[in-house]
């Protein structure tokens, strides 16, 4: 294909296509969706600040190969989506995607890459990341390998065709604990051997950001997720509903984050980003529409959902390490 059927941006056979193996290692790696990629490891690294706090132990091998792990693993679900999404026809139907947030990375409907190239490369990471678990687990003990199979397993079910936890209501959650709590306070037990009530009101807040992220990403997907048989809480609530629950989730993670200062786990001054990034959700979910005269204060409004994710999770691992 060319950008004549695609909209601008979009990756294309023409422009990745060819051989030897930078252009294969290029392909690979946009392939995964990189850029989505800050939506794991940060909270990696928000547990692990918590943990070198509280108590007074971090290792620098532990937290390299928990991020590799989990980067492995969240970029198999990337791909193994891809595959999954491209074989119920909810990605070649979806023409209101806004991307490079929405309707997947593009490579198999653009003839970047094959379908059956993707399954491979998916079950490929999905492997990488196990072994990553398993050095792990050597060094710091076999609890590792149950914490990889479950973020794995949430990440395959997700897609899975017949399970397609994402069709179903339920794969909002499964993100948000694949790729919000269990980083996050998996990074607290890998250090410290224990996840205290503090760590856990942490990851929460950080799972609601994640689910954040994939809430209003279904929304110029919903068409096209509808028309498939993909029922995703976009799909079942309606605009109105999912404005609710985005507003509603970023009043959770704001009494999350309030009732850390309350218990002294952080200092006062962290009320004030904890504020700013609720009324920014708010502001997002004001963008929250499929009218077409809206559609890029949509693109926006999911910009701005990065953001908190993003610069949230910074403005924690600062209050961690100034607690």
């Amino acid at each position: 294909m060319d950008r004549t059927t695609h909209p601008a941006g979009e990756p294309s056979a023409a422009e990745l296509g060819g051989p030897g193996f930078g252009a294969a290692l290029r392909r690979a790696a946009l392939a995964t969706r990189p850029k989505f990629f800050t939506a794991s490891v940060l909270p990696v690294l928000v547990g692990s600040a918590w943990a070198g706090v509280a108590y007074r132990h971090f290792d620098g091998l532990y937290f390299a190969l928990a991020v590799l792990a989990t980067v492995l693993a969240h970029a198999a679900t990337n791909v193994y989506n891809d595959v999954a999404d491209d074989l119920n026809g909810t990605d070649p139907a979806n023409v209101l995607r806004i991307y490079p947030y929405t309707g997947g990375s593009r490579f198999i409907q653009n003839g970047v890459m094959s379908r059956a190239a993707m399954l491979r490369f998916a079950y490929g990471l999905a492997a990488a990341a196990f072994v990553a678990g398993l050095v792990l687990a050597y060094l710091r003990g076999p609890g590792v390998i149950g914490l990889g199979l479950l973020g794995l397993a949430l990440g395959y079910f997700y897609s899975k065709p017949g399970v397609q936890l994402s069709g179903r209501g339920s794969g909002e959650l499964a993100c948000a604990i694949g790729l919000g709590a269990l980083p996050a306070a998996g990074a607290v037990w890998l250090q410290a051997g224990t996840v205290d009530p503090g760590a856990w009101l942490l990851a929460l807040i950080v799972s609601v950001w994640v689910a954040l992220i994939l809430l209003i990403n279904e929304v110029p997907d919903s068409a096209a997720d509808a028309a498939s048989g993909k029922r995703t809480l976009a799909v079942r609530l309606g605009i109105g509903g999912t404005r609710i629950l985005y507003q509603l989730l970023t009043l959770v993670a704001l009494v999350a984050g309030v009732a850390l200062v309350v218990r002294h786990d952080l200092p006062r001054w962290a009320l004030a980003p904890a504020l700013l990034f609720a009324a920014g959700g708010f502001k997002a979910s004001s963008g929250i529409s499929l009218d077409p005269a809206r559609r890029e204060g949509l693109k926006k409004s999911i910009e701005l959902t990065l953001a908190i994710h993003a610069l949230g999770s910074v403005a924690l691992v600062v209050a961690c390490l100034l607690r």
